[in-house]
């Protein structure tokens, strides 16, 4: 045997004799073996998560989206509650096998975590009162010193908040489904949020409106969120999330929680 042949077969009896990482367990055995499948959700992103306080149940396209996932598995959903700015590092240190909240998809957490395929899209755009939805044509018109601009921290809708409207308001309230509310009562002028949340919620604040909903500022999609190192996982979630596109499921889902 050549020198250059035993040093190869060194280093792979090596790498066969090397204990296999948390990361690369097999999760799926782990979810049958527990008979439930974790899911982090923030319950306050409608339509897509949202938690019923007086009901004590979560509700949304993404609840349903989780249990109809966990059906697929044979097992029971257990939620556990993540907040925006702790999604990450929840995610990272393994709270949950999946998070579902209307996250979107972005290089900065495909960069250090996993997200499934794209199963719905949306895009930034604004909330504010009926009566002033003539004054805001364009981000031009938000970003002035006077407009007050509510957002949730640690997500998506701050950074974008902080990257375009860098002249206005920026005002910072921790609990998401409560913006909608405040800007109804005058506290801010703008809510910066996504196209699938506008609906419900202007059908709950009738003196909301959506003047650039058609023209959202950016383009995004929503994916399935989890910890890197097990392929085989990401696969199988993909796959589910390919089967319910192709045998309507998604269709069914948007058109309950958001037609």
């Amino acid at each position: 045997m050549s020198i250059k042949k035993a040093i190869l077969c060194a280093a792979a009896t090596t790498a066969l004799m090397l204990p296999v990482s948390d990361a690369d367990a097999a999760r799926l055995d782990d979810i049958a073996e527990r008979g439930t499948i974790r899911v982090g959700t923030t319950g306050d992103y409608r339509p897509m998560s949202y938690y019923d306080a007086k009901k004590g149940t979560y509700e949304g396209f993404d609840i349903e989206l989780a249990q109809r996932i966990a059906d697929t598995l044979h097992v029971k959903v257990e939620f556990v509650k993540t907040s925006w700015p702790t999604l990450s590092a929840d995610t990272q240190e393994d709270l949950f096998d999946i998070a579902v909240s209307g996250i979107s998809r972005t290089f900065d957490r495909e960069r250090t975590m996993e997200l499934s395929e794209a199963y719905c899209f949306a895009g930034k755009t604004i909330l504010c009162r009926a009566d002033q939805a003539v004054r805001f044509k364009s981000l031009e018109d938000i970003n002035r010193p006077d407009v007050r601009v509510m957002v949730n921290p640690g997500g998506t809708n701050e950074k974008f908040a902080r990257a375009k409207l860098d002249k206005a308001q920026i005002i910072v309230h921790q609990q998401n489904a409560e913006i909608p509310g405040l800007v109804s009562e005058g506290k801010a002028d703008i809510m910066i949020t996504e196209t699938p949340e506008v609906g419900p919620y202007i059908r709950k604040h009738a003196n909301l409106a959506a003047p650039l909903v058609e023209k959202p500022f950016t383009k995004s999609s929503f994916g399935v969120l989890m910890k890197k190192g097990d392929q085989e996982f990401l696969n199988y979630i993909n796959f589910v999330i390919q089967e319910f596109k192709a045998n309507g499921t998604m269709d069914e889902l948007k058109q309950k929680y958001m037609g």
